[in-house]
């Protein structure tokens, strides 16, 4: 049985405050405690990611997060972006983005933020392509 994370958790303050602002300070918190690049950590996260995706799969009602294509996801991201969604591996080599997770309002409006940021940045690329 699945469970949302604030069944699990039931600060709500903490989960919508610290949680998330720890989560997006990470890269910054990993170079100011090693005085090293956060470039290991990285590489180690895409280690882990290829072999989920290309060798171990995800067990039975297991899902991982994973920046994929957009494309014909069940939760409203436009197409054509890069988006990390949360995907279920049956068969190394084979995602699907796994569905019925609900949203809340809150949750919509953090991916709606990261979905603008992501339409504005890919606006620019296409900008600074067209002017070369």
């Amino acid at each position: 049985v699945r469970k949302t994370i604030p069944e699990v958790i039931t600060d709500t303050a903490w989960l919508r405050g610290s949680f998330i602002s720890t989560i997006q300070q990470r890269g910054k918190a990993i170079i100011d405690a090693r005085k090293l690049s956060s470039a290991m950590s990285a590489a180690n996260a895409i280690g882990n990611h290829l072999r989920s995706w290309l060798v171990t799969g995800t067990k039975e009602g297991e899902t991982i997060s994973m920046g994929v294509w957009s494309n014909g996801n069940p939760y409203g991201v436009r197409d054509g972006l890069i988006f990390s969604f949360p995907l279920e591996v049956k068969t190394p080599g084979r995602y699907t983005i796994a569905s019925g997770f609900e949203i809340d309002s809150f949750a919509n409006t953090k991916i709606r933020s990261s979905e603008a940021e992501l339409l504005e940045e890919l606006a620019v690329a296409e900008s600074i392509l067209r002017s070369s």
